[in-house]
């Protein structure tokens, strides 16, 4: 480990006062050697957790042995998921057949759409799942994910009482060691560990990649504060998971905050393109690079790495690249886009699809009137055009050509996929739009457009995953020239 900065001898100091602490971790700021030094100083036991198990078993391995390092999930499971192991490990069965258990036999309409069982089926999952994630004590309507073309809130409000009681339903079934109708999930035991309000038996806790953590395992970890002295670590501007159910909990959290900003992972030049996004997200930080690294924000004609902001982004990259014949991995993203690529074909050819996204569209035109009129189907405009580009067997015959990272030529990634992890050059996608200036008589030159917060911290995410290139690509429309501070 290299000497210590300032930061991390502060940090250090601040731990050893017995202080609960909120430490913000920039891009390549050594988090996981800083919580090292924390640990290496002291012969108190402490717990390690992380939401990731790549993470913690990396973690394992370089922490000393005073202190365990898990999952939350593990965790739970050696307190009390162990005892749903039969069930865990049940065959899998489709949303329906469980839906069908649970009472839910015929299809219902709602604003003139149909809802079939199996939708209503998988709905009621998906409930199940999002008050999992959530810290509440009892299932409740919010809990009811919305349902594309059920868009007005009073439709969304029909559809969410008629899941509701088979939501109910399926999680008092979930309660039953031995057998039940339900398939038994990871998430399942977690949240059921959670509500017997446990005690971690530590001197120390250690939370990292705080800035994803679900509110149910915050509602856990802050739940030991009189007893164990408590350190997240994260970055707030990283917190691109909130669709899924994750909160940043760092910023509000009761403790000295302390930040690491000397990046290791960069040079000058990098942290100052992170820094215009650090600023438009409203960040508590801004980063140092290191001098010693050569590093550049220039043009890139071969990256390592293409990012993009969606998995149709990412999609239409590969399309490219494939056609320049070039050996193209995508990271994470292959299943799902040949999935709403048959679904394409279902649509196309007249059949209904039974796809979460499309599953209320009779046919492609009414997809693609949804895309192009409906406000709240204009992000699956991309999409439409993708499919009307190539045709859905010619984006299946892609998928089937992607290769192993290891042996292509460059890897696409979403932003998202690409988190915690670098490439020595990164090209930004196109698919990072540049924003409409909201006051057509506004002056344009020399400002910055309105730039939203989420995509402010996904912009972030992309380019400090360059360790010695970076070329702007999409995202080139931000200059130098503009500034970077929103007042």
């Amino acid at each position: 480990m290299h000497t210590p900065t300032p930061e991390q001898v502060h940090a250090a100091d601040t731990f050893r006062s017995g202080q609960h602490l909120a430490l913000q971790a920039g891009a390549g700021t050594g988090k996981t050697s800083t919580l090292r030094l924390l640990a290496a100083d002291t012969q108190r036991r402490g717990r390690y957790m992380a939401f990731n198990k790549d993470i913690a078993r990396d973690a394992a391995a370089r922490f000393p042995s005073t202190v365990q390092c898990r999952t939350a999930h593990a965790t739970a499971f050696a307190a009390l998921g162990h005892r749903y192991a039969d069930r865990l490990n049940s065959p899998r069965q489709p949303a329906w057949k469980a839906g069908q258990a649970l009472g839910i036999l015929h299809p219902t309409r709602i604003a003139g759409h149909e809802i079939s069982q199996r939708t209503l089926s998988h709905n009621v999952l998906r409930t199940v799942t999002r008050f999992c994630h959530s810290a509440d004590s009892v299932l409740a309507r919010h809990h009811v994910p919305s349902l594309r073309g059920l868009d007005a809130p009073a439709d969304h409000r029909q559809f969410a009482e008629l899941v509701l009681p088979f939501a109910i339903k399926a999680w008092a079934d979930l309660q039953h060691p031995g057998h039940g109708m339900v398939r038994f999930e990871h998430d399942h035991y977690l949240k059921m560990w959670a509500l017997t309000e446990p005690t971690i038996e530590a001197d120390f806790l250690f939370l990292d990649e705080a800035q994803d953590t679900n509110p149910v395992l915050e509602q856990v970890f802050t739940a030991q504060r009189n007893h164990a002295q408590l350190v997240m670590v994260g970055d707030s501007a990283q917190a691109i998971y909130g669709w899924r159910g994750a909160a940043d909990v760092m910023t509000g959290f009761d403790a000295e905050q302390l930040t690491l900003t000397r990046s290791f992972r960069f040079g000058p030049q990098i942290a100052d393109e992170a820094n215009r996004w650090l600023a438009l997200a409203d960040a508590p930080i801004r980063l140092t690079g290191t001098t010693g690294i050569r590093a550049e924000v220039s043009s890139v004609d071969h990256p390592d790495a293409v990012l993009c902001r969606t998995n149709i982004g990412a999609m239409t990259e590969v399309m490219r690249l494939l056609g320049d014949g070039h050996r193209v991995a995508l990271t994470r993203g292959s299943h799902q886009l040949a999935q709403l690529a048959v679904s394409a074909r279902d649509l196309k050819e007249g059949r209904r699809t039974h796809h979460p996204e499309l599953v209320l569209f009779a046919s492609w035109g009414d997809l693609q009137d949804y895309a192009a009129f409906d406000p709240a189907g204009r992000d699956l405009q991309p999409f439409v055009d993708l499919v009307d580009t190539y045709g859905p067997d010619a984006i299946l015959a892609a998928v089937s050509q992607l290769a192993e990272e290891a042996h292509a030529d460059v890897t696409v990634s979403t932003a998202h996929k690409a988190k915690g992890r670098e490439w020595p050059t990164v090209r930004i996608g196109n698919d990072f739009p540049q924003p409409k200036d909201t006051d057509p008589g506004a002056p344009t030159a020399g400002q910055t457009p309105e730039v939203s917060n989420t995509d402010a911290r996904l912009a972030y995410v992309a380019v400090t995953r360059a360790r010695h290139r970076l070329d702007l690509g999409g995202l080139a429309w931000t200059t130098p020239a503009q500034p970077t501070e929103s007042g």
